[in-house]
């Protein structure tokens, strides 16, 4: 373990550890906590378990995001993950974000719709899941390498239902402030449903939401304004993965979409984009990839979080050569709840278990990761 001494030039000398100005938040370092599904809000309502996890992973001026959470009844797509669209889905995040708070933590809420990633057992009256198109998506192993994911056939959304979905996430944007969240991320990838529009491969619709590219980002961009307009732009960032083809998702032309996207959403002047790697084309580790987010952060007017297999090293070389403000750490922050304090001391760190991050436990693989223990 470093000594002081070593501790204290690490920390000053550490990209990921310098502080940041995030709009009107003042953050102590660079390390994100990514957005991670845990599927432990039984019933689609967050318990009080959550309140501990979060809380274990919350430094003070450290940026949380919030696990993907449900805008409607119509947009769960996996077991037990938590929404914000009911009065009691709301008040049950008042605790877990006050416990945040209470260390000093900004804390955003990630707001989504799953759109085809589902089926009729997860949708009110057993009715087909929505989406830009009624291509259903075939079955896929879950990330345990044993549990299928099956998939029904989805139900196209009419043109004229797309603005009640646009609203839907308004609403779901007042909800998370009425929950005390800092603002909120527009989940806008991995193939669920706003990638669902934004992607060719799946969208092929002939209204103005399908077709050119411009059509084609006209939902995303609405749902962009909409909250926006609700919240203030400066408690809006979005996540968006172009390169990537999760849940058979894929673009003829990832470049094109990411760049048009990043500058699109300077219009609207919300407060970040976060993006994922192209290296992560799928769930799982990090491939060799020689294309690149730099011209989408340079296109990008505001703050730029970028994600996808990071580790400590590369983290650094990204905030320290301007490819990145922010970098967010999914696996290796659900397996080391004090992640920055273990980069300030160069200390080894906890290695995570793919068989348990969506068990239904409240602790097991959830609050069972050990701290370091800096009195030894």
């Amino acid at each position: 373990m470093a000594t002081t001494n070593e501790t204290q030039v690490r920390g000053s000398t550490s990209p990921l550890l310098s502080p940041y100005k995030l709009g009107n938040f003042n953050l102590s370092h660079r390390v994100v906590l990514a957005p991670l599904t845990r599927q432990r809000s039984y019933g689609g309502v967050p318990q009080p378990h959550a309140v501990l996890y979060y809380s274990q992973r919350t430094s003070n001026g450290g940026l949380l995001i919030a696990e993907a959470t449900g805008i409607s009844d119509t947009a769960q797509g996996y077991p037990d993950t938590p929404g914000i669209s009911t009065k009691e889905q709301i008040e049950s995040w008042k605790p877990i974000v006050d416990a945040v708070h209470a260390k000093g933590g900004i804390f955003f809420c990630q707001i989504w719709h799953g759109g085809r990633i589902s089926n009729t057992g997860f949708q009110p009256n057993g009715q087909a899941p929505i989406s830009s198109t009624d291509k259903v998506l075939a079955p896929q192993i879950r990330t345990n390498g044993i549990d299928v994911a099956v998939f029904s056939p989805p139900r196209r959304l009419r043109t004229d239902e797309v603005p009640q979905i646009v609203n839907d996430f308004r609403l779901a944007a007042r909800n998370a402030m009425e929950a005390g969240f800092d603002g909120v991320e527009i989940h806008g990838a991995h193939g669920y449903l706003i990638e669902q529009f934004l992607k060719d491969q799946v969208n092929d619709r002939t209204d103005q939401y399908g077709g050119y590219m411009e059509n084609r980002c006209r939902f995303a961009l609405e749902v962009v304004e909409a909250v926006a307009n609700e919240i203030g732009a400066d408690k809006v960032g979005i996540r968006l993965s172009p390169f990537a083809n999760y849940n058979g998702s894929v673009d003829s032309d990832p470049e094109a979409l990411g760049l048009y996207l990043a500058n699109a959403l300077n219009k609207y002047g919300i407060l970040y984009c976060h993006m994922v790697e192209p290296r992560m084309k799928t769930v799982g580790e990090k491939s060799d990839c020689p294309q690149t987010l730099v011209p989408m952060r340079k296109a990008f007017n505001g703050t730029f979080i970028a994600a996808g297999g990071y580790e400590e090293e590369d983290g650094n070389n990204a905030v320290a050569e301007g490819r990145a403000d922010l970098i967010a750490y999914g696996r290796w922050f659900l397996a080391n709840p004090d992640l920055p304090k273990r980069f300030e001391l160069n200390a080894p760190l906890n290695k995570y278990n793919r068989n348990t991050f969506y068990v239904s436990e409240p602790v097991i693989g959830y609050t069972d990761y050990p701290f370091l223990d800096t009195t030894a």
